[in-house]
């Protein structure tokens, strides 16, 4: 079964070709970050418009890519939740318009959870030996946890209560003068065999003692304040950034990196006690899930507990239609198509 899958919920717009909700066949995706890099992060206004724009030409080229033609579709699937509201609206549209004028089925997917199908695509390991498992999606919008019966069963454990691990990262590199996006700028440069961990002994978010959510704001403001000083009257910071070396901004994103993949796994650590039902498997997804020291953690955690690890290849932890396709092939086949009456809406389900 052919499925085109189309994401737009923030500023990647994306199309996608799936077969079987596995085999990728195609995979286009247009970045947006040299509209938003001046403005240090995603301005909505902008990003619909970047949208309106591309998403004919991408969706034409997921096809020709795939080596098919739109008549042999046989369904679309959307990611109509959550995101912007005005980048969703452009994806959505193009789906229902391609959904009637082909007279094939339209599927809406969530698109915080398609993030933990993204690691299955390409793959031919059995649902069996996936499932029931623990999930994790890590983004620039999300830090949440998911306790999953199956593709489509899927509960919510735990979520951030203010910046999300991602965010977090943008705020660092803003902090230290690194740029946006921070995320690959702040791993690179804490991967750097110079850098020290532990230079500064940042906080690990644990919130109440059972808590499964996330908080990362703590973090970003400790990292503050050891590079501008404690603000004095009037918010008045003693110092700038101007000051810091190549040698300390590493230090500093590799000790910022080492609390924040601490919370991380902290957190998993904390649901795998309090599931229930033993999972076979750790699945993670989400953008934040590319970062190496982060992978490398979680690694270690499911070796500890003998799970099966199930991470996204590096094109597949960014947005991306393939993932919608791909979790649209299974929520069709045990929920059922949506009508033309889908609606974008900016809120998790």
């Amino acid at each position: 079964m052919l499925i085109l899958g189309i994401e737009s919920s923030c500023d990647e717009t994306a199309a996608s070709v799936v077969e079987d909700g596995r085999h990728v066949r195609s995979s286009v995706v247009a970045s947006q970050h040299e509209i938003h890099e001046a403005f240090g992060g995603v301005v909505p206004e902008l990003a619909s418009r970047a949208h309106a724009e591309r998403i004919t030409g991408v969706v034409q080229q997921a096809i020709k890519d795939a080596g098919c033609e739109f008549s042999d579709l046989e369904a679309i699937a959307v990611g109509h939740r959550p995101g912007l509201i005005g980048a969703l609206l452009v994806g959505v549209s193009a789906a229902k318009s391609l959904s009637w004028s082909l007279g094939v089925p339209l599927v809406g997917v969530d698109h915080v959870r398609a993030h933990l199908w993204a690691g299955l695509l390409n793959t031919d390991v059995g649902i069996d030996g996936i499932f029931p498992a623990l999930g994790l999606v890590i983004s620039g919008g999300h830090s949440t946890i998911f306790e999953c019966d199956s593709p489509t069963e899927i509960r919510k454990l735990g979520g951030t209560i203010d910046d999300a691990v991602g965010e977090a990262y943008d705020k660092a590199a803003a902090i230290l003068g690194l740029g946006h996006p921070g995320g690959p700028v702040v791993d690179k440069l804490a991967s750097d065999g110079a850098s020290d961990d532990r230079a500064v002994d940042l906080p690990v978010s644990r919130l109440g003692r059972e808590s499964l959510d996330f908080s990362f704001s703590g973090l970003k403001t400790a990292l503050l304040y050891e590079v501008r000083g404690v603000p004095g009257p009037g918010g008045v910071f003693p110092k700038d950034n101007t000051e810091l070396t190549v040698g300390r901004k590493r230090d500093l994103c590799a000790s910022f990196q080492r609390a924040a993949s601490r919370a991380i796994v902290l957190k998993l650590e904390r649901a795998l006690d309090a599931m229930g039902n033993k999972p076979k498997s750790l699945i993670i997804g989400g953008g934040v899930s590319a970062n190496s020291r982060i992978r490398r953690d979680i690694t270690e955690l499911a070796q500890s507990k003998s799970l099966q690890l199930v991470l996204p290849e590096m094109r597949f932890c960014v947005d991306n239609a393939a993932m919608i396709a791909g979790l649209g092939y299974h929520t069709l086949q045990t929920i059922g198509p949506d009508d033309l009456l889908l609606r974008a809406a900016p809120g998790m389900s």
